[in-house]
């Protein structure tokens, strides 16, 4: 099973106290210990380093970043083929945005089976399952 891994889980691994905020360090926890394979896109990395660094600071929010590049890597590659199917999926799907149309077009092509996000937007899009980051969607994750 492969699992891509959205802004979200970031967000609330690295962020301020929150209910999913374990749940979220319990997924990079697997993925560090070798026990959850999972991967995430520059993109995703990138939103987080954007969003991280309007709320703290800059080169910590890199510095976080790059250990998220280093402990997923090698990253999804969104090149032509995956950009047209996500377009394919804006267009098609109701209620999911551009780029999580495309990072789920990405995550397709990478046979990802699971998708954690705290976007419901992904739970209409067929061909893979949707994790809530929370205590619930990721005790069923992990088992």
């Amino acid at each position: 099973m492969t699992v891509l891994v959205d802004t979200a889980v970031f967000m609330y691994a690295a962020g301020r106290d929150h209910p999913w905020q374990g749940p979220a360090r319990l997924v990079l926890r697997d993925v560090q210990a070798g026990r959850l394979d999972a991967v995430t896109s520059a993109e995703v990395i990138q939103e987080f380093a954007h969003v991280r660094a309007r709320r703290r600071d800059v080169v910590e929010a890199a510095a976080l970043a790059g250990d998220y590049v280093e402990l997923l890597s090698p990253l999804l590659v969104v090149a032509r083929e995956q950009l047209d199917r996500g377009l394919s999926l804006f267009a098609s799907v109701a209620g999911i945005g551009a780029f999580d149309a495309i990072l789920a077009a990405a995550a397709l092509t990478a046979d990802a089976t699971t998708l954690v996000s705290a976007d419901r937007g992904f739970g209409r899009i067929e061909g893979f399952e949707h994790t809530f980051p929370d205590e619930q969607g990721i005790s069923a994750l992990l088992g």
